[in-house]
């Protein structure tokens, strides 16, 4: 199957279908993410302790890997949800919902390059010969400090997250498809992860921002694989929309 039929098909798919899938993918966004953070950062990444961390990445290297490849799934997935939800929006307003869509790219684009920067203490710990110039503390301490900016990169990408979210939640509280509290929820949750313009704000608010999103997203994930939208009024507003463009 070409490219070209592929796409058709999405496009010919049904708003209800599209809502669940990208309900689908949002929860794998979530899921991989709580599983590479929690599961692999977190057990392996011992804050300040360069020695500690070198000695548990390289303990469990394979883990540390599959951690690097969850955070590679977690953003396709991001990228393609954030597609969907473009076209779920845009009858709402198109403007709006292509500039979302360009700030959540933005942020998956941040967010994907500084994941080059956690699977970077692998090749730093590698034991390779040309990095025998470097002592085991320099080598130890350049790897913690690779993590150190993965963990930036993505809290800058958080930034560009939080406007997608806004303008999203904008726009389902002027849709006629989904529920405005859904959108009011997507708007706390925004506001939340502005906090990171001033990251020492971001990281000390973080378990309180971290819990409002998780909250607005369940919520929104669970309506969309449950319900979906309401087909009817979805193509009521997409013709309002068509009718005003002609005009």
């Amino acid at each position: 199957m070409n490219t070209d039929v592929m796409t058709q098909r999405v496009d010919e798919a049904s708003p209800r279908f599209k809502a669940r899938i990208a309900g689908l993918l949002y929860l794998t966004v979530i899921v991989g993410g709580i599983f590479a953070e929690v599961f692999v950062r977190g057990r392996l990444v011992v804050h300040g302790d360069a020695a500690a961390t070198a000695t548990n990445i390289l303990t469990h290297r394979t883990l540390f890997q599959w951690g690097f490849a969850v955070y590679l799934i977690e953003m396709a997935c991001q990228v393609a949800m954030t597609a969907l939800f473009y076209d779920l929006l845009k009858p709402v307003s198109r403007s709006v919902s292509l500039l979302a869509a360009f700030l959540g790219l933005a942020g998956c684009v941040i967010k994907t390059f500084s994941r080059v920067f956690f699977i970077a203490p692998l090749l730093v710990l590698g034991g390779a010969h040309y990095l025998s110039v470097f002592n085991a503390e320099q080598l130890q301490a350049l790897a913690l400090l690779f993590l150190k900016v993965n963990d930036h990169g993505a809290a800058i990408a958080l930034v560009f997250f939080g406007f997608y979210a806004l303008l999203t939640g904008y726009l389902i509280i002027r849709s006629t498809f989904l529920p405005r509290i859904l959108g009011v929820l997507s708007v706390s949750g925004g506001l939340g992860w502005l906090s990171f313009l001033y990251l020492p704000l971001g990281y000390r608010l973080f378990p309180y921002v971290a819990a409002l999103g998780l909250l607005g997203a369940l919520s929104l994930i669970l309506w969309l694989l449950v319900v979906g939208v309401n087909e009817q009024r979805w193509k009521e507003q997409a013709s309002a929309a068509g009718a005003s463009i002609r005009t």
